[in-house]
């Protein structure tokens, strides 16, 4: 065996190492990037989910918040209602007159009076627009005065130092009770469904 033959042997066998160490390359590259692309593959599973919930989610929080803003604003909505035909029964009741204004003032001292002790010294307040009428029927009393004005739709405010007693009886105090107690009723009326 010449040297020749010996150095074409270790080429030969270097280029055959040489060979199996490319294809062991090739493979263990190819095992590398097929596992890559199927955790690539997972992870873009997994973003397209993750992406998905969060829209999922957004969108419910959205009509969620809309859904809120639109009831807070049918409230909004029905308060005003409301507080408008509140206003308009307070400008209808401040507005009676005659007889009929005379008949519920003498009512309301009536039931006030009630709260008194015989001989007490009552004073009578009322609405300024009143004065005349207040004046009028406080003269049927004994032992009652018009003491002045008070800031009010009608009615009476009666006191008595003697009792230690002060009755609202005002046009305002009357609504205010009646309106309270009928309150979810005037709503299912204007509001029905």
């Amino acid at each position: 065996m010449s040297l020749d033959t010996v150095v074409e042997d270790i080429r030969n066998e270097a280029r055959e190492r040489a060979q199996e160490i490319r294809s062991e390359g090739d493979e263990r590259a190819e095992e590398i990037l097929s596992e890559a692309e199927a955790d690539a593959e997972e992870i873009l599973a997994e973003q397209e989910q993750e992406t998905e919930q969060a829209i999922a989610q957004e969108r419910e929080q959205k009509l969620s918040s809309a859904k809120l803003e639109a009831k807070q604003k049918r409230l909004e909505a029905r308060r005003d209602v409301l507080q408008d035909v509140r206003e308009t029964v307070e400008q209808r009741i401040a507005g009676l007159e005659g007889d009929r204004r005379e008949e519920l003032t003498r009512a309301l001292l009536d039931a006030a009076s009630e709260e008194f002790d015989d001989g007490d010294t009552v004073r009578v307040y009322g609405r300024a627009d009143d004065d005349e009428l207040l004046t009028d029927v406080v003269a049927d009393y004994d032992n009652y005065e018009y003491a002045g004005e008070y800031d009010c739709l009608g009615g009476v405010v009666v006191e008595s130092q003697q009792s230690r007693l002060r009755v609202n009886n005002t046009f305002d105090s009357v609504l205010e009770e009646v309106w309270e107690d009928n309150l979810q009723d005037i709503s299912n009326r204007l509001f029905e469904q």
